[in-house]
């Protein structure tokens, strides 16, 4: 987990919260929670992408890594560097060859936000947890449109989110940092949950009676 990758992934999560709150504002979750083939497919859908995301997490286990941003060099670590980059660089010169830079392989930040936007906002759990959730808390005796209290109850639970969801992610970078054998585990772990989840969402829309 790089230091500039989990922010996007936490905000694409939290955005789903968002989806879900504006549903149910437009009673749209309410329809969709009535009728058993929207919730089917929708069920379908979330599994399916999350049974990709588990296993696409389960093949990158083994390069997984925690890790804080390096410190700086020193001033002789830039001699040596700079020592050594001029003499393959004539090297390269006298033997005809082109030196490129190596590219440091990293997962877009829009990439993130999407893979983590797509989790929550396909959840059909979490839909169904906000249709049965929020409205109970509703007042008709209060001045507000129904709407509106709706749309402050979902933004308070995404306020709420907000707190936890990053305060899980900064206390696991920080005791995950600079332990590959823990962040390969976490990572296996990770999408073997994502997994398990994905093919329990099937048995329970289709086989379960």
């Amino acid at each position: 987990m790089r230091k500039q990758t989990y922010q996007p992934a936490v905000w694409g999560l939290l955005s789903g919260y968002l989806v879900h709150t504006a549903l149910l504002v437009c009673g749209i979750a309410a329809l969709v929670a009535s009728s058993p083939t929207m919730l089917m497919w929708l069920t379908a859908a979330g599994s399916i992408y999350l049974l990709w995301l588990g296993i696409s997490t389960l093949r990158s286990c083994k390069k997984a890594t925690f890790f804080s941003e390096p410190a700086g060099p020193s001033a002789d670590e830039i001699s040596h560097r700079e020592l050594d980059a001029t003499t393959e660089t004539r090297s390269a010169a006298s033997a005809g060859v082109a030196l490129l830079p190596m590219a440091e392989q990293t997962i877009p930040a829009r990439t993130s936000f999407f893979k983590g936007l797509l989790t929550s906002g396909t959840n059909p759990k979490a839909l169904l947890l906000y249709v049965a959730l929020i409205p109970q808390y509703l007042d008709a005796s209060l001045p507000m449109p129904m709407p509106v209290q709706t749309g402050i109850l979902g933004l308070t639970h995404f306020g709420v989110s907000i707190a936890v969801y990053f305060a899980v992610a900064l206390a696991a970078r920080a005791l995950l940092r600079s332990r590959p054998l823990a962040a390969r585990i976490v990572t296996l772990l990770s999408g073997i949950i994502m997994v398990l989840l994905s093919l329990g969402l099937m048995f329970d829309q289709f086989f379960a009676a």
